[in-house]
């Protein structure tokens, strides 16, 4: 599990290489070179200006296909495009596919110490997590929904919210989580919408625009990698995962910079004895 560089896939665009419209418009000379110009001045401030470095941060991506390595992943090809991203700016990222480990059904913290199961790697998978400051959730959409992996995938880092970080909030608080996908039918926003709700429920931070995805035709048809799909090249696709990539740099260098999230009203041990912080109780309602 060593951290991955991937080559630029195709259909990425350095700031230096426009991407090409696949529909141009009627040539106008006058407005051409007011546009190019415009266009460089803003590709020349987005590439030499980052309003800070992120090398310190680490991304994990869990690749919740149901391919196990060596097997294609088409979410793995669009997972690249966002590494390329990070490459470029000298953040470290992982990639894991769970599929590839035994992760029993279950909320413990290590299901082979329960009578149910006799071998449990989720606690191997969870270091991992828990090591990281940016998680990316990654899946392809089976019937409309999420994989079955990233079901038990969550609903295993769900058995950890009982556990507490070092200024005693929910564990993942101060982490930055977000999600790509991809298929060949519809589905993008509605796992996405389960997914952030999921992080965000467990003590995750979403940023803007936290959701990328590919979606072939309806129907029966290529996925992100087979030939002819469009799916790499497709300028939707690869301006929105971009995105994503940097809002979670820039929310988790928020995050690291400030310490976390404050630990003020937001401790359940505080609550539990008793400092209720700022809550009145509507006692003089009755």
């Amino acid at each position: 599990m060593t951290p991955q560089t991937p080559a630029t896939p195709a259909g990425v665009f350095s700031c230096a290489q426009p991407v090409p419209s696949p529909h141009p418009p009627t040539p106008n000379p006058t407005r051409a070179h007011h546009q190019t110009a415009h266009h460089k001045r803003i590709t020349d401030h987005q590439c030499t200006t980052p309003p800070a470095t992120y090398n310190d941060l680490s991304v994990l991506f869990l690749n919740c296909t149901l391919s196990r390595t060596p097997i294609m992943s088409h979410t793995e090809g669009l997972i690249n495009v966002a590494q390329t991203v990070l490459s470029a700016n000298n953040v470290k990222s992982k990639v894991i596919r769970p599929v590839d480990y035994d992760i029993p059904a279950g909320l413990g913290h290590n299901m082979a110490d329960t009578p149910e199961w006799d071998h449990d790697d989720w606690p191997k998978l969870q270091a991992e997590v828990d090591a990281c400051d940016i998680l990316i959730l990654c899946t392809s959409v089976w019937l409309g929904e999420k994989s079955s992996v990233c079901s038990r995938v969550l609903e295993r880092m769900y058995g950890y919210t009982h556990s507490f970080n070092d200024k005693g909030q929910y564990r993942d608080y101060g982490k930055v989580g977000a999600t790509l996908i991809t298929g060949n039918e519809d589905g993008v926003k509605h796992c996405a919408m389960n997914i952030l709700f999921s992080l965000s429920h467990i003590g995750y931070t979403i940023p803007p625009q936290a959701d990328a995805g590919w979606m072939g035709e309806a129907g029966p048809g290529p996925s992100y990698r087979d030939p002819g799909s469009g799916g790499p090249e497709n300028d939707f696709t690869n301006r929105n995962t971009t995105f994503l990539v940097w809002n979670c740099l820039h929310l988790a260098r928020m995050l690291k910079d400030a310490g976390g999230i404050p630990a003020h009203g937001n401790q359940p041990e505080a609550w539990e004895a008793g400092c209720k912080t700022d809550f009145h109780s509507p006692e003089h309602k009755r």
